[in-house]
């Protein structure tokens, strides 16, 4: 079985530390754990690895967080790999710092990356994994905010946050998205 995990940021070394750059952060994280090295191909970076008997494609989108659906519909269709089977790594202001929120479905929240990616999908029904980085910005200022970098006591805290996270994805090629709610989502 195949999976594919889409970890969402923008290119660029400007935005590499910068709190809406932590779907890559995530899957960098993971393919360092696993020894695994990204390669630059068309529409992003990916990384192949194996869990027990389940294969799972990484994906750093090099398309601009706005334009991810594209990205993310290209590697589906060359890897014929179904939506059920697609999870997405997403930054997450409503929730705070390091709060990790498997869920099923549901709106992109403003979020433009979701946003793109149910338009070409045509829906809201895939995974996404939403990573609190919290909302301590004054009103006017959520685009400074989220793409400014991590605070330098968020940044001590974010290794064990990096490694909840590949736990999370490995449950969720493992053991569906419910059984990795029903775990992981109260903690």
């Amino acid at each position: 079985m195949k999976y594919l995990i889409c970890g969402l940021g923008n290119i660029g070394a400007e935005y590499e530390y910068t709190r809406h750059n932590i779907g890559f952060r995530v899957l960098d994280a993971l393919a360092k754990a696993s020894n695994i090295v990204f390669t630059d191909g068309r529409y992003g970076a990916t990384a192949e690895m194996k869990v027990k008997n389940r294969q799972l494609l990484l994906l750093k989108p090099s398309t601009y967080m706005n334009l991810s659906g594209n990205a993310l519909r290209y590697w589906m269709q060359k890897e014929n790999i179904p939506v059920e089977n697609v999870l997405i790594i997403v930054d997450d202001v409503a929730l705070p710092f390091g709060t990790l929120r498997l869920k099923p479905k549901g709106s992109d929240a403003g979020h433009n990356g979701l946003k793109d990616i149910a338009r070409v999908l045509g829906n809201d029904k895939y995974a996404r994994l939403k990573f609190g980085i919290g909302n301590d910005y004054p009103k006017g200022a959520q685009v400074d905010y989220v793409l400014g970098n991590f605070s330098d006591t968020e940044e001590k805290e974010l290794p064990e946050k990096l490694e909840r996270c590949n736990e999370i994805i490995k449950s969720f090629c493992l053991a569906g998205v419910q059984n990795t709610m029903n775990q992981f989502n109260n903690k």
